[in-house]
């Protein structure tokens, strides 16, 4: 991949993080923006965007992390199966995590367990389409590290929000996750139309 290209992935993942961010920073906190006129929600929209902008570097610097990784991980175990159950038995781990830690973290003693279950499973949920729509686009290989890069590495690059306790349930949850899965999902689905490596060949 060329230089002209690294720019254009950069740039596009930048901007596709950070406009998502601020659309749902926005839409989470109508009366914020809303209520002071227009200098109030344009210097607000330009706040919130650019606090997106700088977590969807976040997300660049963690798919380039696991890049890194995964090719180190090939050279390691000398077995794309076994990467990829090494894979799989990290990402039930995380899942388990993000789960029952959060529960114990935070939870009231009215709160159930299965109050913290429904963030986590559809995250899960999202990433599985993702990965299988990377698998379509490239080849049957790609699911797991797709997988894992979606919701391990994503979850892994959330932890600054979930672990705050004034952050969590809270719009800034969502304000923090969502640059992320927006510039990951997108990384991981235009990385092989850049490199020219679109084709299947999991036939």
């Amino acid at each position: 991949m060329n230089a002209r290209k690294l720019v254009y992935l950069f740039f596009s993942t930048l901007l596709i993080g950070a406009s998502s961010g601020a659309v749902v920073g926005v839409l989470l906190d109508l009366e914020t923006y809303f209520s002071g006129g227009i200098l109030n929600f344009i210097f607000g929209v330009l706040w919130m965007f650019g606090i997106s902008a700088a977590i969807s570097l976040v997300a660049q610097m963690g798919y380039f992390a696991y890049l890194t990784l995964h090719r180190f991980a090939l050279g390691l175990f000398k077995s794309v199966k076994l990467w990829n159950w090494v894979q799989i038995v990290l990402i039930l781990f995380v899942l388990f995590d993000l789960i029952y830690l959060r529960y114990v973290a935070f939870a009231s003693e009215e709160e159930t367990i299965a109050g913290y279950m429904v963030m986590p499973l559809l995250l899960f949920v999202y990433c599985i389409f993702v990965a299988f729509r990377k698998q379509q686009e490239t080849n049957k290989e790609a699911f797991v590290p797709a997988l894992f890069f979606m919701f391990a590495v994503t979850t892994i690059e959330w932890v600054p929000a979930l672990t705050v306790e004034t952050v969590n349930e809270t719009k800034w949850l969502w304000i923090y996750l969502t640059p992320l899965i927006t510039a990951n999902t997108w990384q991981l689905l235009i990385l092989h139309r850049l490199t020219g490596r679109s084709l299947r060949t999991n036939k």
